[in-house]
């Protein structure tokens, strides 16, 4: 992920499929001001929170937090990148 703003559209987008700041709180074990002030920084989530996020939103540990975690690791494709990859 080469966008610095790519972590903090993730973030933003992590709160949305929870169900809002609130509901994000409540899975992350802060308050709505936590949630609330890393968005209106433009930040991405805490690096503590991200797999909490990732388990309860489906959203990428690599697309919250690439700085911590990675890029996401390249897709095997089909059964023949699998026995090359052997």
């Amino acid at each position: 992920m080469l966008d610095s703003a790519a972590p903090a559209e993730a973030f933003a987008q992590a709160v949305r499929i929870a169900g809002g700041q609130t509901a994000a709180a409540r899975i992350v074990g802060v308050t709505q001001g936590a949630i609330w002030q890393r968005l209106k920084a433009n930040k991405p989530a805490a690096e503590r929170w991200v797999l909490k996020l990732e388990g309860a939103t489906q959203i990428s540990r690599h697309d919250l937090r690439p700085d911590v975690f990675g890029p996401a690791p390249a897709l095997l494709e089909s059964p023949a990148d699998i026995e090359r990859a052997r």
